[in-house]
């Protein structure tokens, strides 16, 4: 099993910029993507940002042009910048591993699903 270790959330008036940080403790490998979530008001969670395994990503309209999802390889630390940061970004912040399963080498690795804990974002107006 995966961990994930979220930092970063906090409180910030709004306009301030925020970074998140999600560190894995392995990340295998077989092809994967890493998102970050928010609870938002409905059921289940919304997706902020996802980067996949060839570094392609794709935003939430709601955050298009003022977060950036990257990850750091090196360290297997997700990121989440956020700038321009608004009341309605309040939210709780959960990262997101899923890796496919794989054959690799004669190997076959299952598939594999983390949740971080959640970090707090709250902005005020």
């Amino acid at each position: 099993q995966v961990h994930l270790a979220e930092s970063g959330g906090g409180s910030v008036q709004a306009g301030e910029s925020l970074t998140l940080s999600c560190a894995a403790s392995v990340i295998g490998v077989c092809p994967y993507d890493m998102s970050w979530y928010r609870r938002a008001q409905g059921p289940g969670r919304e997706i902020v940002a996802r980067i996949d395994s060839n570094g392609r990503t794709t935003y939430a309209d709601a955050v298009q042009g003022r977060f950036t999802i990257s990850l750091n390889n090196a360290n297997n630390t997700l990121s989440l910048h956020m700038n321009s940061l608004r009341p309605d970004d309040t939210d709780i912040y959960y990262c997101h591993l899923n890796q496919h399963g794989c054959n690799e080498g004669g190997t076959y690795y299952s598939a594999i699903s983390s949740w971080g804990q959640g970090t707090q974002v709250t902005v005020s107006s």
